[in-house]
């Protein structure tokens, strides 16, 4: 086997627990079925991961970084706040949703593992509260750019988008309506907006 550096190693790991996850679920997902997937010894996996929590709170990081990364690119902050909402919601669910249904069982799966796991449902509360962040800072940055003000703060704001979000996605998982889904979108942004009250 080739040599290759921690970081990589831990990456290579990170992507095969993603797909096992995928593929068995969070209780199916055992060490021995990461390292199989990733083509390693077992023993090589332990010394990375030394438990299926450690993997795990890796895996939950992993996710959120991803989407946290998607929901910052996704809005164009340069046409006020109601194109930033409407545009940013289009392209997250366009992203991330609409061809991504396992990446969004993966994330409700990893949730709920947080939350019923003793010592990691902090990761359950720090994945919520980067998403709002990372919509908060792209609500502020395109009111701020046009001058605009709002009736609420941009924390508020993202929060109250991000709930909308997440149980538009619950809806489309269980049943994927893409005309429903785009009719849900629309009325979130419409509601956000009136919400910020610019």
């Amino acid at each position: 086997m080739p040599y290759l550096e921690a970081a990589v190693r831990r990456q290579q790991f990170i992507a095969a627990a993603r797909t096992a996850l995928a593929t068995h679920g969070v209780t199916r997902t055992s060490l021995r079925v990461v390292a199989a997937e990733a083509g390693v010894p077992l023993a090589t996996m332990q010394y990375v991961f030394p438990s299926k929590q450690k993997l795990l709170r890796a895996v939950i990081e992993n996710v959120v970084d991803e989407i946290a990364h998607v929901l910052a690119d996704s809005a164009a902050t340069d046409q006020g706040l109601a194109n930033a909402i409407r545009q940013g919601l289009d392209t997250f669910w366009g992203r991330l949703v609409r061809n991504g249904r396992e990446l969004q069982l993966l994330q409700y799966e990893l949730t709920m593992y947080a939350l019923r796991t003793p010592g990691h449902e902090d990761l359950a509360r720090l994945q919520y509260e980067r998403y709002a962040a990372v919509v908060a800072d792209w609500c502020r940055h395109a009111a701020e750019q046009a001058g605009e003000t709002t009736a609420v703060s941009f924390d508020h704001l993202a929060r109250m988008i991000v709930a909308g979000v997440d149980g538009l996605i619950l809806q489309y998982v269980c049943d994927p309506d893409e005309a429903r889904a785009r009719e849900g979108l629309a009325t979130l942004a419409e509601m956000a907006q009136a919400l910020a009250g610019v």
